[in-house]
């Protein structure tokens, strides 16, 4: 008879840690005797890295499913709302003084482009001489006024417009930790991991820790970041590196505090273009998360560190910098026997679309929604896992490269480098060259999991005024009245938000008061 799983060690803690051990633990009822139980060891003094602070509208799903109540989450984690990230300098060589932006709001179309895409209409002159953004949503107007994406008698996690959260993630580890051995049922040990033991087969069958000796479990997951301790560290899978495609390969960090309390927080992550990267800039409840991404072989540490204090301005004077290095790629398996890597020690890409946590979210909600209760059962699940993520991976890498190798900025060499066809995966270059003379639709987009979907490649592309001619299928595109009426309504929506919506700060201000109702 095959062994049965009953016991999952997750080893790490973090964000990828306590929310892939919470998924599971409510997915596989940890709370009830004869389920399945998961214990998650986390080191007492490795510092959690910290910095991924954006997270996407799924996260609002997980929560609530998780039992969480929104605004204790929300005033825990120091959170805010956000609506989309603002891209500033991207597409072209700015202007001394000036600058130019677009933005990649959540809520994808005012009318789902599924349904009726607009961007031919658009790219054929009928929504005058708007910016695409502009012209088929009204989030970036929102956004632009500094709006929150929902009232404050709006029920929790319901949405007028789609959002999702900016958040601390120090404390969002810290608030999971607590949340998930009260309610959910993980076991939480503290101590450092100093072996792994295979069994004659190559499974792991134990950990020994520092001071918890040896614990032993029927799965395990890794979420020791880079360390990667399982997946690397005693079952050897090997790293495969992008820095042929994404050529960041440093972050540098700091956080700054508000002129005074009522300074208003922008509602969106503010991604700017600068010489040799891009820096992000992230409104939380009493400070703001600011840091550069740049490639070493552009700049140097030093110039770098002036880029982001000249952005960061007055407050960030005296303000310590933390310096994170970055190794982008992917395992080039993330299962392998009983053993799943997620986070950091699976993969990572740059911060530039805030993917990180959802791929964790993503991982855990696979593996729990397939979780094998037999070693004899696992094999397909974890051809299908691997086939999954290198998939998910692969695309993400693509959308993130997209917004670098369409540029039209020549100021540097850096970004002159990042528009060499060599360093554009073969995916997306023929994806491109399709674009240039016919708009994306649905058909490029033929796999129910990819993690960027029609609605963001239409706000990259022009927002970063990507070349298109469309003139020769200008007689496929008729419903003009159709498309008029519809880039009307958004008018019209953005006029009722604007009389409807509150303040962003002032929204925060009441949700970590008063809470949000329940439904």
């Amino acid at each position: 008879m095959s062994k049965v799983i009953n016991n999952v060690l997750v080893v790490g803690g973090g964000t990828a840690g306590w929310l892939t051990a919470s998924i599971l633990a409510k997915q596989l009822n940890s709370v009830s005797k004869d389920a399945v139980q998961v214990t998650l060891v986390e080191s007492p003094n490795i510092p959690i890295i910290g910095v991924g602070e954006g997270t996407w509208p799924t996260l609002r799903t997980t929560l609530q499913n998780l039992g969480v109540d929104e605004g204790e989450f929300m005033r825990e984690c120091d959170a805010t709302f956000k609506q989309g990230s603002q891209f500033v300098n991207w597409a072209e060589t700015p202007e001394k003084d000036k600058s130019e932006s677009y933005y990649h709001p959540l809520s994808a179309v005012f009318h789902s482009s599924y349904d009726f895409n607009l961007a031919p209409y658009w790219l054929l002159g009928k929504a005058g001489d708007k910016n695409y953004d502009k012209a088929v949503a009204s989030q970036s107007h929102v956004c632009d006024l500094g709006l929150g994406p929902k009232k404050i008698t709006t029920p929790a996690y319901d949405a007028i417009q789609n959002y999702s959260y900016h958040l601390n993630a120090n404390k969002f580890a810290g608030f999971l930790a607590k949340h998930s051995t009260a309610k959910l049922g993980v076991k939480q040990i503290k101590a450092n991991v100093t072996d792994v033991n295979l069994d004659n087969d190559g499974y792991i069958v134990s950990v020994d820790t520092d001071t918890a000796g040896t614990i032993n479990a029927d799965f395990f997951v890794d979420c020791s970041g880079a360390k990667a301790l399982l997946i690397n560290g005693a079952l050897d899978i090997d790293w495969l590196k992008i820095d042929d495609v994404l050529f960041n390969d440093t972050a540098i960090a700091m956080q700054v505090p508000y002129e005074s309390a009522d300074t208003p927080i922008a509602t969106h992550t503010i991604a700017t273009a600068h010489e040799a990267g891009w820096t992000w800039d992230i409104g939380l409840h009493n400070r703001r998360g600011v840091g550069y991404v740049y490639s070493s072989d552009y700049t140097s540490d030093e110039r770098a560190e002036q880029v982001l204090r000249d952005y960061a301005g007055p407050m960030s004077t005296g303000i310590e910098i933390r310096k994170i290095p970055l190794n982008l790629g992917y395992r080039e398996k993330f299962w392998h026997k009983n053993c799943v890597a997620i986070g950091m020690s699976a993969a990572f890409i740059e911060p530039l679309e805030a993917s990180a946590i959802f791929l964790v979210e993503a991982g855990a909600n696979m593996l729990a929604d397939q979780f094998p209760r037999t070693i004899d059962a696992m094999q397909y699940v974890e051809q299908k896992y691997n086939t999954t993520f290198r998939l998910r991976w692969d695309k993400s890498v693509d959308f993130v490269k997209l917004h670098y190798c369409i540029s039209k900025r020549q100021d540097t060499p850096y970004w002159l480098d990042n528009c060499k066809p060599e360093s554009i995966p073969a995916t997306l270059k023929q994806r491109l060259g399709h674009w240039k003379s016919h708009p994306p639709t649905k058909y490029d987009f033929d796999y129910a999991y990819e993690p960027f979907v029609l609605d963001s490649y239409l706000f990259v592309l022009y927002g970063m005024k990507f070349d298109v001619d469309i003139d020769l299928n200008r007689s496929a595109f008729s419903c003009d009245r159709q498309a008029k009426a519809l880039f009307d309504n958004v008018e019209q929506m953005n006029e009722l938000l604007t009389k409807e919506l509150p303040g962003h700060r002032e929204l925060i201000e009441k949700v970590y008061k008063y809470g949000m109702p329940k439904l």
